[in-house]
């Protein structure tokens, strides 16, 4: 069945970096974060996800700072990243390199002071007390009522205002499954309107789909998560893995090794998947998916970023990790059998995962082995094995045969691709 919302065609097989603003330099702003946009741009980052740039509220804040994700107004700009003509500069820098942003849109709850709480209370739950409340538990939000229509009409307002004043380019929307579809329906038909947006939703729902191009692969991360502790077996990490592709066409899982939950409250992609950890990079940035870099990856940054207070993103220490996932980035940009290719999974036993991307002529070949076993040793044949392949990573070419025999490091990633 037809998707009923086709996803614009620059994000079609797209990546996505996610933008941490407060930790990104030592200011915290947008114009510093501008200073970086040349280097991303060389790295073949396509669309940034900036984490909510909207103030936040000071009642029940946690931290010094504060919560992101609990906002006092929906249309005016986080004065400690700057002012809202800051934003319109970053967004047309951003434009004028030919990528896209897109912005987190928290639409389950507000902070506790947010100015509708005074303006319009009926907007809101409230318990058998009469107060404001958050339903999943957390301390510093409250919900929203979606039965209120009045309510719902100006949350599309105020998403419609960051498309007119700003010219953003989608939405990355918070806990989506939290939210009534319907709702999400109407405001996707009416942001659309007025420009044709990217839709990224935090949720595993798949219903969600109806109105979302992309959605999380919470699932699959969970899982390798449970592997690499030694949770899990291998075909069960192999199942999560191929699941990941099973969804209605046009529509994509996001894949990711981090992000600013992950890193800041479970840990590192090192803490939690050790030596594996560029090795499911290479997976997410080459599979049937759309990957997603967070903030500092490309160093590597190995420190949990604190949540609520300041913690900048050590860039001093040097980029180590630039080229690799420009390596992979710029794979995707010119060779369609990432960006668009069909998948054929060649080999899933004993921790190497192979599988093969292929649109027309154009193929590429990843070989993962996911432990640390030496002489891991591999055959696999195909049809397409016709030809010269080059490395992705180290630009030698190889003439392959029908049956070819590989051999990946301990932890190790072979991209070949034609």
């Amino acid at each position: 069945m037809a998707k009923l919302f086709p996803t614009v065609a620059w994000a079609q097989g797209s990546n996505i970096y996610e933008v941490n603003v407060r930790q990104y330099t030592v200011e915290g702003t947008f114009a510093a974060f501008r200073e970086h946009l040349p280097r991303l741009q060389e790295m073949g980052v396509e669309i940034l996800w900036l984490m909510p740039v909207t103030p936040i509220s000071v009642e029940k804040r946690q931290g010094t700072l504060g919560s992101y994700y609990a906002c006092s107004s929906y249309t005016k700009i986080n004065p400690e990243f700057g002012t809202v003509e800051d934003f319109r500069s970053l967004v047309n820098d951003v434009h004028a390199r030919g990528m896209k942003i897109i912005i987190d849109w928290v639409a389950n709850h507000t902070g506790c002071d947010h100015h509708w709480t005074k303006e319009h209370p009926e907007w809101y739950y409230k318990n058998e007390a009469g107060m404001f409340y958050d339903r999943n538990g957390w301390i510093d939000v409250i919900d929203l009522d979606y039965s209120n229509a009045a309510m719902r009409e100006a949350m599309i307002r105020s998403m419609e205002y960051w498309i007119r004043e700003c010219d953003i380019d989608g939405f990355r929307c918070d806990m989506a499954h939290l939210v009534p579809l319907d709702f999400w329906m109407t405001a996707r038909k009416a942001c659309d309107a007025i420009k044709s947006l990217f839709w990224l939703a935090e949720t595993e729902n798949i219903e969600y789909h109806d109105v979302f191009d992309c959605t999380y692969a919470w699932d699959w991360m969970h899982k390798s998560d449970q592997f690499f502790r030694g949770h899990a077996p291998f075909h069960e990490f192999v199942h999560e893995t191929v699941r990941v592709t099973r969804l209605p066409v046009g529509c994509t899982k996001l894949m990711f090794t981090s992000n600013h939950d992950e890193n800041s409250w479970n840990g590192t992609e090192y803490e939690k998947y050790g030596a594996a950890a560029k090795a499911l990079a290479v997976l997410s940035a080459t599979y049937q998916a759309t990957p997603l870099i967070y903030s500092g990856q490309e160093l590597p940054n190995e420190k949990q970023l604190r949540f609520f207070d300041k913690d900048e993103i050590a860039w001093e220490k040097g980029l180590k990790l630039d080229s690799f996932y420009g390596s992979l980035l710029g794979l995707r940009k010119y060779s369609n059998a990432v960006r668009y290719g069909e998948l054929e999974i060649l080999f899933s036993e004993d921790e190497i995962f192979a599988f093969l991307r292929k649109h027309e002529e154009r193929l590429v070949l990843v070989i993962l082995n996911l432990s640390g076993r030496e002489k891991a040793r591999i055959k696999l044949s195909s049809q397409y094995f016709d030809g010269v392949f080059e490395s992705v990573f180290s630009g030698l070419r190889y003439e392959f045969a029908f049956e070819m025999e590989f051999e990946p490091e301990p932890w190790g990633f072979i991209v070949y691709h034609r």
